[in-house]
């Protein structure tokens, strides 16, 4: 299922295949730098519409060039699918 807690195993596996992201207090973390606020915030609004689009928002946070993403699923009390899923979507983010 989607929203189950995902074993530390599992998690290790799938996060050996994400670029750029780490495991940090139990939830997935990746900090972002752009060029200046306009390039992060055009980020964030575009990572918004995904996270939107999906029902899964993340806890993150913006001072100036840069953005930091958490993601984990509370109520599966951990990481799960969804927040791979996400975390992926967001790399795609990077690559356009």
């Amino acid at each position: 299922m989607h929203n189950e807690k995902l074993s530390p195993q599992a998690i290790n596996e799938q996060l050996a295949q994400l670029d750029g992201w780490s495991l940090h207090d139990d939830k997935l973390q990746r900090q972002f730098v752009f060029r200046h606020f306009v390039e992060a915030f055009g980020f964030m609004s575009q990572v918004a519409l995904l996270a939107e689009a999906l029902d899964h928002h993340p806890e993150w946070s913006n001072v100036y060039n840069r953005v930091k993403i958490e993601l984990t699923t509370h109520d599966a009390g951990g990481i799960t699918q969804r927040d791979f899923t996400l975390a992926q979507r967001i790399n795609a983010v990077l690559e356009k």
